[in-house]
């Protein structure tokens, strides 16, 4: 069984996250969602909500892959995480090339640390590329429709969170 890591922060979870998804669900029997608890990016949602949203947001995903997807939070190194659940994968996904320079580094550096465990980039398809959850939370914030960028369900939690449901 191959197991895939996707880590992220997931505040809130995007039609660019679920595109990744599915795409790494095509590579992997099993894919690990690890939602970083990350405090110093002072997320929008608990880690709670975050889990729960992408939990409810992968469930089809698997339902349609015939995978196994498993969410759960993580704070410890990426590289840590990823061998925790016996990934031999990591999955990142890419929208620009001012992406690619970091996670560059990034692979760098987790290859000094497990050699054995590969990191795979994606990119989203064309029409999610742009998507980022701090623009969607922006656009959310000033009261703009973000239904083109996230889930129903999802745009319904930003609602709330920014206005409190009126």
């Amino acid at each position: 069984m191959r197991t895939g890591f996707y880590p992220g922060t997931f505040d809130p979870i995007t039609l660019g996250h679920l595109d990744i998804i599915q795409r790494a669900m095509a590579l992997v029997d099993r894919l690990v969602i690890g939602v970083a608890i990350n405090r110093d990016k002072g997320p929008l949602f608990s880690l709670e909500e975050r889990v729960e949203m992408v939990s409810e947001e992968c469930s089809a995903i698997a339902a349609r892959s015939g995978g196994e997807i498993v969410v759960r939070p993580f704070e410890n190194l990426l590289i840590d995480s990823a061998r925790d659940v016996g990934a031999t994968v990591i999955v990142r996904g890419l929208r620009a090339v001012a992406d690619f320079e970091y996670e560059f580094q990034m692979v760098g550096m987790n290859r000094a640390l497990d050699s054995s465990i590969e990191t795979v980039f994606l990119m989203a398809d064309a029409r999610r590329q742009a998507i980022a959850s701090k623009l969607v939370k922006e656009i959310a914030r000033l009261g703009g429709d973000v239904s083109k960028f996230v889930t129903p369900a999802v745009s319904e939690a930003l609602r709330l969170r920014f206005d409190g449901g009126r």
